[in-house]
């Protein structure tokens, strides 16, 4: 039995338009699949999705740039006079005010601060992982956080400032999705060069790359410019996978960008610190710290021991997470909720 030609013409054409329909359902269902990978939030219980936390860090709102001169000339002095290294650093013993602090706690910050004398070394997040930034940044391009309020932020830098802490500002360095997304050549790349290798939600920079190191001295600058004494570039590593692209010895290439950043951030009354993973890492000359994090009380001392650094007491900083006494061996920064128990604890060793 045949099928009549006029059959056949229609069931052709309906063949097309249904093949046309399939062809537009897959590509939409991969659209669909890119723009929901940046709502995974990865933990240990496995994956799931969050479209309130991502929305909020993620998107964000971008900053209005100051009419003033946008660009940052740097300058890499390499001589001798390169920086004044006459003041040396002291140990600290100090507490951490924490990004989750800030946006869901900040008038219980401001209670235990009142609690704390002058000169207590306090760190403050001031940018985030996702590249948001917590407090009213002027500079080109920087996304302010969504779920923070930047004026409070602003507020509560101004009352350390005012009580004599010693201010330390905490910043991701080079793990930084917004900057990444709007500048992917300087991000590491997939190995199928795809477009830039995501980590649990987040890209990471090159420290080899010159537009990379700019934007990292930019914000460095404008926090030291707005009175902190010192910054701590978080996460100034590479990420442990073997699942993106660098072709290059990866410890020269960070102790590189870090001699680079204390030519041009460094100077004799401030302090550029670097938190690393690895202990062994060697800091560049000039007023700096290392500061190691997730590191249990029972392995300070191995740790310590693989720290080369001319004052170990002072340059190397724990951020830790107990109340343990081992890390005290050496300078340390824990959370600013345990600042009430320790000094009732030092006003009482004390008399």
């Amino acid at each position: 039995m045949s099928i009549p030609y006029r059959t056949r013409r229609v069931l052709n054409r309906l063949g097309i338009v249904l093949m046309i329909f399939l062809l537009v359902g897959v590509i939409a269902w991969l659209c669909w699949v890119v723009w929901l990978e940046r709502y995974v939030v990865y933990t240990a219980d496995g994956a799931s999705l969050d479209f309130e936390h991502s929305a909020q860090d993620i998107i964000g709102e971008v900053a209005t740039p100051p009419v003033a001169q946008q660009n940052i000339s740097i300058y890499y002095n390499e001589g001798s006079d390169a920086l004044d290294t006459g003041n040396e650093l002291t140990q600290i013993n100090g507490y951490y005010i924490s990004s989750n602090m800030l946006q869901n706690d900040i008038n219980g910050v401001l209670g235990k601060l009142e609690r704390l004398p002058a000169g207590t070394p306090v760190m403050i997040d001031m940018k985030g992982p996702y590249g948001s930034f917590f407090y009213p940044s002027h500079l080109d391009g920087a996304v302010h956080s969504a779920s923070t309020d930047v004026d409070a932020v602003a507020a509560l830098v101004d009352t350390l400032m005012n009580k004599k802490f010693y201010t330390i500002a905490r910043v991701c360095s080079l793990r930084d999705w917004n900057f990444g997304n709007e500048h992917v050549t300087c991000g590491l790349y997939m190995l199928s060069r795809a477009g830039l290798w995501l980590d649990q939600g987040y890209f990471w920079l090159d420290p080899t790359n010159a537009t990379t190191l700019t934007w990292i001295t930019s914000v460095v600058l404008e926090l030291k410019e707005m009175g902190f004494n010192e910054v701590m570039l978080a996460d100034f590593r590479f990420p442990n996978s073997d699942q993106y692209i660098f072709n290059g010895d990866k410890e020269a290439a960070l102790q590189d960008a870090a001699s680079k950043l204390m030519g041009t951030c460094g100077g004799d009354n401030f302090t550029l610190s670097f938190g690393v993973a690895d202990p062994a890492f060697k800091l560049p000359e000039g007023r700096c710290r290392l500061y190691l994090e997730d590191v249990d009380a029972a392995n300070v001392e191995a740790k310590a021991t693989l720290v080369d650094v001319p004052d170990i007491k002072a340059q190397l900083v724990f951020m830790a997470a107990t109340n343990d006494t081992r890390f005290d061996s050496y300078s340390v920064i824990r959370s600013l909720n345990a600042a009430e128990i320790l000094e009732a604890q030092k006003a009482e060793a004390a008399s």
